[in-house]
């Protein structure tokens, strides 16, 4: 059996009559909203116990996040495997070619002059999505 979250969370949702795509897809407003309200949930839960701790339950919740955002991926029918291989890509590009890397005051990375933008809409379309689809 895969361990991928991908198909962990796929697993989970064929087992419990759950919504899971295979197709980008808008989906219903009141469903949209019930994942967004899902990964709200998860994340105040992260930045609650990043502070507080311990370790173990940031682990959790941290993994909770991941996998809502898979389940919410999959009720859109977003292989959100190649969405983040797409984010990744442009992530890369934020280094120049001599290697630097532009940080803010707080050590983010900032994109530099070569940074390329990741095209979501064109992996999207890869997976068969048809911009401006019905739910």
């Amino acid at each position: 059996m895969s361990s991928s979250p991908a198909d962990l969370v796929r697993q989970f949702h064929l087992a419990f009559g759950l919504d899971a795509r295979s197709t980008p897809t808008e989906v219903p407003p009141g469903l949209a909203a019930h994942r967004g309200e899902l990964l709200a949930e998860e994340a105040a839960e992260v930045a609650e116990v990043s502070v507080s701790g311990p370790l173990d339950r940031l682990a959790h919740e941290l993994a909770d996040v991941v996998y809502v955002a898979y389940g919410t991926a999959l009720v859109h029918g977003i292989d959100l495997d190649a969405v983040i291989a797409e984010i990744h890509r442009s992530n890369m590009t934020k280094r120049g070619p001599d290697g630097r890397v532009a940080r803010r005051a707080d050590g983010k990375v900032l994109k530099g002059e070569h940074y390329e933008a990741p095209d979501v809409a064109a992996v999207l379309r890869r997976q068969g999505w048809v911009p401006g689809g019905a739910a």
